[in-house]
């Protein structure tokens, strides 16, 4: 069977091109500060979450378009080369209303927030979307396809569209001249991330600016300094609760009040509607206590690794998703989220990262057994596995190693 391979999997290695000359241009510039190792590798996991549970609804929404645009368009608009022009402008717009809907609408923003949590503003914050934001973004590009435009165009306006705003996530380029009254410039985008009170709620645009400026959400870049993150920040590693804490939020503040008209004006109301109260008991409920970042190169050599060989397993997982099958798609899903929920325990120093590794080395035996249709080795490896991960010595052996504990109960 001819299986068609998915060239989308180099994405992967030239984004980490581009973050290199990033980093490399800001070591020159003496401008480390720029990037910060918690932050970053948090960026990274959130980004390589999104990329792989994308696979599993961008065919589907392409398949989407192409039915919304055979049965419900309004027109066919022919290809030529105006309507490229026409095209972007149009997707820019649905962008802009997308966006802005995504900082005014509750149930938009719990989507869109992880993307603003970070507190440093480099290439890896471009990364920082999650499944829930692709869900919510691609359903507005259904517009274009109902409006006329060619699902094939379309789907090629979006690459562009999308590479276009990896590039404004950056504080190595400055203001750029005459650019900054056409196009969204990096200085623009650094004002839309930043939480200072006169730069909130600002410039929406993806590659235009004059959207903002026809619908008066525009805002340059002035002598304050952007202060990079959302107000009320979450500090917090917890892969988990980065992607559930706005949710978990809208649901304890429905919870409290007093009517279903009130959870609905909450659910589709503005952020500021939302007591900021209730993520600080929020967090003393369901987050368990954390320990401060230590630093230490062995930790961070464990991160390292575990986050390349995650990022190894994306490329090709997507290279090659053509011809998985379902045990193949969902054993690399799992595994993968298993280590990206691992590193982030990792780096609040939590302890139950040693369950987590037992669940792994389960799954990895479990897929092996499947492969190699062997029910022997899935018998034999599992019981070593439980009966080895009981005894203390292995886990304090564990501890120290990953956190340079003495025992469990340092």
């Amino acid at each position: 069977m001819d299986y068609k391979l998915n060239f989308v999997a180099f994405i992967i290695p030239a984004f980490f091109v581009f973050l290199g000359l990033e980093y490399a241009v800001a070591k020159r510039k003496r401008k480390d500060h720029l990037f910060n190792y918690e932050s970053s590798i948090t960026n990274i996991s959130v980004g390589i979450a999104e990329r792989l549970l994308n696979l599993l609804i961008t065919g589907g929404f392409y398949g989407l378009y192409y039915y919304l645009f055979e049965h419900f368009a309004l027109w066919e608009i022919p290809n030529v080369w105006w309507v490229w022009i026409l095209l972007l402008l149009a997707t820019d717009l649905v962008w802009y209303w997308y966006h802005r809907l995504g900082h005014e609408v509750n149930l938009f923003w719990g989507a869109h927030i992880v993307h603003h949590q970070s507190e440093e503003f480099n290439y890896t914050v471009s990364a920082r979307i999650t499944t829930i934001q692709a869900i919510v973004r691609n359903t507005f590009w259904c517009l274009l396809p109902l409006a006329g435009f060619h699902p094939a165009m379309v789907i090629a306006i979006l690459v562009v569209h999308g590479t276009y705003s990896f590039f404004t996530h950056t504080q190595i380029i400055g203001k750029l001249g005459w650019m900054e009254h056409v196009f969204i410039t990096p200085s623009h985008h650094g004002v839309h991330h930043a939480s200072n009170p006169k730069y909130l709620d600002k410039n929406y645009g993806d590659i235009f600016v004059f959207w903002d400026k026809l619908f008066g959400t525009f805002q340059k870049e002035e002598d304050e300094k952007p202060v990079y993150g959302i107000t009320h920040p979450l500090k917090s590693h917890s892969f988990l609760w980065q992607h559930f804490h706005y949710y978990a939020e809208l649901w304890e503040a429905c919870r409290r009040s007093k009517s279903v008209w009130s959870s609905l004006k909450i659910i589709f109301g503005k952020p500021d509607t939302v007591d900021a109260a209730i993520r600080s008991e929020l967090e003393k409920k369901l987050l368990p206590v954390k320990a401060p970042f230590r630093s230490t190169f062995r930790l961070k050599a464990y991160l390292n690794v575990q986050v390349v060989l995650s990022l190894v397993g994306l490329f090709f997982f997507t290279l090659y998703f053509n011809q998985l099958t379902v045990v193949d798609k969902w054993f690399g899903i799992s595994s993968i989220i298993i280590t990206l929920i691992n590193c982030g325990a990792m780096l609040e120093q939590q302890k139950w990262v040693y369950q987590a590794e037992v669940v792994r080395l389960i799954l990895i035996c479990t897929y092996t057994s499947i492969l190699e249709h062997s029910f022997g080795f899935f018998i034999v490896s599992i019981l070593t596995i439980l009966i080895l991960s009981t005894f203390d010595y292995v886990e304090n052996r564990y501890y120290k190693f990953v956190y340079d504990l003495e025992d469990s109960n340092a």
